[in-house]
């Protein structure tokens, strides 16, 4: 069976976020101490779960959301507002 397009759009941003050094981790093992960049999936925020809240140093840094190819990122300005408001 194929992967839903933004199950695909998971594998891919994992992929890219580990070439660029991240360790991306599950939310249920996460170990913020792991390396200097870690990457958390599907973290529950305030304003919602954020596909991947990125920590430098275990502090929140960014976050990442997946989405299909082509999706516009001013269909997602409002989500990603929401994720400032009430990060960890």
């Amino acid at each position: 069976m194929t992967a839903q397009p933004e199950a695909r759009a998971r594998e891919k941003i994992d992929r890219q976020l580990t070439d660029a050094g991240w360790i991306v981790q599950d939310r249920a093992a996460a170990n913020l101490g792991a390396g200097p960049g870690v990457a958390v999936r599907e973290l529950p925020l305030k304003g919602g779960p954020v596909d991947y809240l990125l920590y430098l140093d275990g502090a929140a840094a960014g976050a990442v959301e997946a989405k299909k190819e082509g999706w516009t990122l001013s269909g997602v300005e409002a989500q990603s507002k929401r994720y400032s408001e009430g990060p960890p």
